[in-house]
């Protein structure tokens, strides 16, 4: 497609070809991947995102597991998701318009995460008054598992792009489906959902993911309706 070529009269190679945003934050994202393969201890219980309750929970974890990834695979498969995608929308919006864009998605999406965890932490409380030493393990593994992941920005970005393009056509890498992108993410969404709830594939943050995509359809929405989407003088 003609946008892998646009170089904005640049010359330098590939990264010099990407926009601004999305290629800093890819490389913000290697980094922190290598120093947590280097000591993956100090970086998840520092920077990883932690339950409010938890003791290891740190103001700042709202940000920067953004930045954390659990594996070669996780970190892969979400900078070539913002690779392909980021570059687009930034180019459509402009980079400070992406950049709020990208984090508020990826803060709408722990916001959404926090909620779910504090129901399921609910849920619970009743048995661990009554001492059901089940519903005491469920409520801490709750408040001490980290969460990691540019997963929520990712998944707004993916809105993002289906909102400015939405009869764009995506194709899936298995099974190997074609559709608009206005489809691609209604049945991302309903994956997330039905998983989310069903508990199917534990130890992702499906509702995370559900966050990010809604922040991403309101913020598209609003600046729309404000008639600002190009213009990044009025934020």
């Amino acid at each position: 497609m003609a946008y892998y070529e646009y170089d904005n009269g640049r010359r330098g190679g590939f990264l010099a070809s990407l926009p601004t945003v999305t290629k800093n934050l890819i490389i913000i994202n290697v980094i922190i991947f290598i120093a947590t393969l280097i000591n993956e201890d100090f970086m998840i219980r520092t920077f990883a995102l932690f339950y409010p309750s938890s003791e290891l929970f740190r103001w700042w974890q709202v940000v920067t597991h953004m930045f954390m990834h659990g594996g070669f695979w996780h970190i892969f498969f979400n900078m070539y998701t913002l690779l392909i995608f980021g570059c687009v929308v930034e180019r459509y919006l402009g980079p400070k318009k992406f950049l709020l864009f990208y984090f508020v998605c990826g803060l709408g999406a722990v916001a959404l995460h926090f909620g779910v965890e504090h129901l399921q932490i609910q849920s619970y409380m009743e048995g661990a008054a009554l001492g059901n030493t089940t519903a005491v393990q469920n409520i801490a593994m709750i408040r001490n598992t980290p969460t990691v992941g540019a997963s929520g920005a990712i998944y707004g970005v993916l809105m993002g792009y289906a909102m400015l393009f939405p009869e764009s056509k995506m194709t899936l890498i298995f099974p190997p489906v074609t559709l608009s992108a206005k489809w691609m993410v209604v049945v991302f969404a309903a994956i997330e959902l039905f998983t989310g709830v069903s508990g199917l594939n534990s130890g992702i943050a499906h509702f995370a993911h559900l966050g990010g995509m809604l922040i991403g359809w309101l913020i598209i929405l609003w600046w729309r309706k404000r008639g600002i989407l190009f213009d990044q003088d009025k934020l």
